[in-house]
């Protein structure tokens, strides 16, 4: 894995070069040297730089012709420009052509050290937005998702619409549904997609850094704040931040997102200057957030701020019809992956598949399909492969909270009061209740009758 970012430093004066070189390396980089504009264009053709440190006045080619030079054949490489002769041309011709910043000599060091890294979060962004956007397109099909249920039909006929707008989107969902997907989706359907898409799980954060992590601080902020660094919001500027489990988020930092989607400012840790952010939120949950505000642990005002539209995204259980095709497709990548080839299912492993409850949803099939391929030895996936999927699986968790069942209540009438529920929860369906159930209509059948149910 590749531990350096490595720099092209480019300067004609050897003194300074030396200096950035002795600074750069000091502060963990890899640095490339070129002393003119052509040997840096020859280095660009040579080999991979994560950012360019270019001067613009240099003898043969000056770093505005080498800049034009090098985005023509990388435009995705950061290039900051160095100049002692700054003026308010140079700079906009410089940003005009493509240059990500513009510092002037003598060189600020903190705000050389800090326009690196900044640049450096850039380039990270964006090559996450691209593999993002490979794996969306790897796995969602024209209609950018993998399934023709109706429910699914239904939740993408809504993004849709949705995506176009400047709406703020709840999302909600059990886990492993793919509710970043549906926000990747909505993102990049949208005006923003040629800007950042950013990401932030709320609980994998502890709320003292939560703050700091979505709008930034100042050097010195905090213990352990030995330099200055920009939120998540401001990386967002122009495209779309994803809040992921927006429920876990403490009230007094709801407070100050409610306040940042209110004014559309933000103020970094420990700082004063108030920064304009443009950004789209995109919030997900797996908790029923109104169970939160009556429980006093969410708010109701920024409720009402992030339900402007609310796409749920259905359990795998709820659209069965999906499974044999998410399935091949799993089995398709991984098994391209692990460079082997199997064609698909026997009958006995897609019987095993169907019937299963799959708690952990589409995270836990495209797991279990890629342990499969992993153990295969033939052309088809046999149940054998399958064999940590239980074959005798009960639904009876989907309609009965574990806490709403007594622990003394008998197990043929936990088995009725979950047959039964089922039935009410399909209005009457038996082939669906089967579905649900994981049973044959046979042995539902025989059940009820065993009840005393009329069937």
């Amino acid at each position: 894995m590749k531990e350096k970012n490595t720099i092209l430093v480019v300067d004609d004066d050897q003194a300074h070069g030396t200096m950035l070189r002795t600074l750069l390396t000091g502060w963990g980089y890899d640095i490339t040297e070129a002393d003119d504009g052509s040997a840096a264009i020859e280095k660009v053709h040579e080999q991979a730089f994560d950012l360019i440190l270019m001067d613009i006045r240099m003898v043969t080619v000056s770093g505005l012709q080498a800049l034009t030079e090098i985005k023509a054949f990388n435009p995705a490489i950061p290039v900051i420009l160095m100049t002692a002769y700054s003026s308010a041309e140079t700079a906009v011709e410089a940003l005009k052509q493509g240059a990500y910043d513009y510092l002037t000599k003598p060189l600020d060091f903190d705000e050389l050290r800090f326009a690196l890294e900044r640049a450096m979060d850039y380039k990270r962004l964006k090559e996450e937005n691209r593999l993002l956007r490979e794996s969306l397109e790897s796995h969602f099909d024209r209609r950018n998702i993998i399934g023709h249920s109706p429910a699914m039909v239904k939740l993408m006929e809504t993004v849709a619409q949705v995506a176009p707008s400047e709406a703020t989107v709840l999302i909600t969902g059990e886990s492993g549904t793919g509710k970043e997907m549906i926000a990747g989706a909505i993102h990049f359907n949208s005006r923003r997609r040629d800007g950042p898409f950013v990401r932030l799980n709320c609980a994998a954060v502890t709320e003292t850094l939560l703050e700091s992590e979505l709008f930034g601080h100042e050097r010195g902020a905090f213990t352990g704040a030995e330099k200055k660094r920009e939120g998540r919001f401001r990386q967002a500027h122009g495209g779309s931040l994803f809040l992921d489990e927006i429920s876990e988020m403490s009230l007094a930092m709801q407070v100050k997102l409610l306040r940042v989607l209110q004014e559309r400012e933000i103020t970094r840790v420990g700082g004063e200057e108030v920064i304009t952010v443009d950004v789209r939120i995109i919030a997900a949950t797996n908790k029923d957030l109104l169970e939160g505000i009556q429980a006093g642990r969410f708010r109701e005002d920024l409720y009402y701020r992030l339900n402007v539209v609310t796409l749920n995204v259905p359990p795998l259980r709820e659209r069965r019809e999906d499974i044999p095709l998410l399935a091949q497709h799993f089995l398709k990548m991984f098994s391209e992956k692990n460079r082997k080839e199997i064609k698909g299912f026997t009958p006995q492993a897609m019987d095993r598949l169907l019937k299963y409850s799959w708690p952990g949803n589409v995270r836990e099939l495209m797991n279990a399909i890629e342990r499969g391929v992993v153990l295969s030895r033939s052309e088809y996936l046999d149940e054998e492969e399958l064999s940590l999927i239980p074959e005798d699986n009960s639904l009876s968790w989907q309609v009965w909270p574990k806490d709403a069942i007594p622990a003394d209540m008998p197990l043929d009438e936990v088995e009725k009061a979950t047959i039964l529920k089922t039935l009410d929860l399909t209005a009457g369906n038996k082939s669906e209740a089967a579905r649900r159930l994981g049973v044959t209509r046979r042995t539902l059948h025989k059940k009820l009758k065993l009840y005393g149910v009329m069937s």
